[in-house]
């Protein structure tokens, strides 16, 4: 699963993969729900681990499914998130580097395939 954090500016949470899949490139915070977990707590996990920063989470806004290494597929579900608090973000766990991006800075990045697609479709683009 993967989290859609936007600040009051209309920019979006992304980080710096530090593991494969999607090494070294740019995604929205997020990963897999452990036993005993639902899609709720696992989002709030990965975002504290990954950038440090406490999350509300909202309405699923969509699936994808992505291939993964060895023939897996996996199913994505990213939800809407909002800030619990206010803080800075701070890279941890699987991410490398951890930014909020307006439009152009996220256009600038080396996203992971699909990402750019998938959140204009959706109407979750930064501004």
């Amino acid at each position: 699963m993967g989290a859609l954090v936007h600040d009051d500016e209309g920019r979006l949470l992304v980080v710096r993969r530090a593991q494969e899949p999607g090494l070294g490139r740019w995604s929205v915070p997020g990963g897999r729900v452990e036993p005993g977990e639902d899609d709720t707590v696992a989002v709030r996990r990965e975002v504290l681990e990954e950038t440090g920063l406490h999350v509300l989470v909202g309405i699923r806004v969509g699936t994808v499914e992505r291939p993964g290494p060895g023939g897996v597929t996996y199913d994505i579900r990213d939800y809407a998130c909002s800030l619990a608090v206010s803080t800075a973000p701070v890279a941890g766990d699987d991410a490398s580097e951890v930014v909020w991006a307006s439009r152009g800075t996220l256009k600038g990045l080396d996203l992971v395939d699909g990402l750019w697609e998938t959140l204009h479709e959706w109407g979750m683009l930064p501004r």
